[in-house]
Parts: C-alpha cells; sequence; structure tokens
C-alpha cells in the first residue's frame, strides 16, 4: 500500500480548515452561524464576527488542521507499515 504524504495532508487539510473558519466569521458579521461562532470562540482566542476576528480564526484553523492531518497521515502510515 501507498503512504501518504505527511507534508501534503497537513496543508490541505489546515487549508480547509482555516478556509472554513474564515467565510464562517464573515458570514457571521451579517447574522449567519453567529452562534456557532460563539461556540467556536473560546477555544481559538481572538476569533469572532469581525473581519480581524475571522483572521484570526483562520490562523488558528490553519495550525489546528495542519497539526490534525499530520496526526491522521502520521498513525495511517505506521499502520500500512504494520501491514506490509
Amino acid at each position: 500500500m501507498e503512504e501518504l504524504n505527511v507534508k501534503a495532508l497537513s496543508l490541505g487539510i489546515g487549508g480547509i480548515c482555516a478556509l472554513y473558519l474564515l467565510l464562517l466569521g464573515w458570514a457571521s458579521m451579517f447574522g449567519y452561524g453567529t452562534d456557532l461562532v460563539e461556540m467556536i470562540s473560546p477555544v481559538y482566542i481572538g476569533y469572532g464576527s469581525t473581519f480581524i476576528g475571522s483572521i484570526i480564526g483562520a490562523l488558528w484553523g490553519f495550525v489546528d488542521g495542519a497539526i490534525g492531518g499530520a496526526i491522521i497521515a502520521l498513525i495511517y502510515n505506521a499502520v500500512v507499515r504494520k501491514r506490509s
């Protein structure tokens, strides 16, 4: 079986998470998804329903998603190596 590229998966998942939090923050500026932003904001310090708050949330999301993507890829690669 083929192994996953840890760097590529980290960047991909980090980018998706960043884009999601950025767009969610911008949408909440117009009244959409404000409850979700309020629920997420204690986890990501500085994230909020403002332009700058959305950018801060996107940075947090990228870091969090990249770490999560790396962990997923490393675990997957370890399992694939063990099965071979």
